[in-house]
């Protein structure tokens, strides 16, 4: 696999983390700089990982993980999407989960990265090394994460709280484009 080739895949890959981002900058919970990069290093995290556990996993698993990655995808991205709507539509409280933080930072890291298991599987399945893909799909996936998040916040500055709004329907949009994408082969 070429140089080019793996930032291609990494690229892809980090399209999800990206659209993320996005939604909860556009929510208004990555107002500085911690939080940003907390939400771009835990996604470069679980991407880097993900495929280094699907290389491990090889052969054997293939099949049962390809039968509900995209089950699990799906149903992770529309519960926090559906929080997210939820609390755009309720002008008294805001969304009680600040997605670069605790039990939702993990959801979503996990649910933006399910994927790359996949190509860690592919990767051991045609005996290619798994080290420099792991390292460049980490620091692209973190570099988009961090754009998105700054790019959200500088909607949520233009367009207000009803971005909220915006974010869980791109979370969920992300999750139908995943299940869609794998019913479809």
């Amino acid at each position: 696999m070429s140089p080019i080739e793996i930032f291609l895949v990494a690229v892809g890959l980090a399209l999800d983390a990206f659209a993320v981002s996005v939604g909860a900058g556009a929510a208004g919970f990555l107002k500085h700089r911690r939080p940003v990069f907390r939400l771009a290093f835990h996604f470069g995290l679980f991407q880097a990982f993900m495929p280094l556990l699907g290389w491990y996993l090889g052969r054997g698993l293939v099949a049962w993980v390809a039968a509900i990655d995209h089950w699990i995808a799906f149903g992770l991205l529309v519960i926090i999407g559906l929080r997210m709507i939820r609390s755009g539509f309720d002008s008294d409280q805001r969304f009680t989960r600040d997605p670069s933080r605790g039990y939702s930072l993990i959801l979503l890291s996990l649910a933006t990265s399910i994927d790359a298991l996949a190509v860690g599987l592919s990767l051991a399945m045609l005996e290619i090394e798994i080290a420099l893909p792991c390292v460049v799909i980490g620091v692209v996936t973190c570099a988009l994460a961090i754009l998105g998040g700054i790019l959200g916040d500088r909607l949520r500055a233009v367009l207000g709280k009803r971005m909220e709004i915006v974010g869980g329907l791109i979370l969920i949009g992300i999750g139908l484009r995943i299940l869609i994408e794998q019913l479809s082969r």
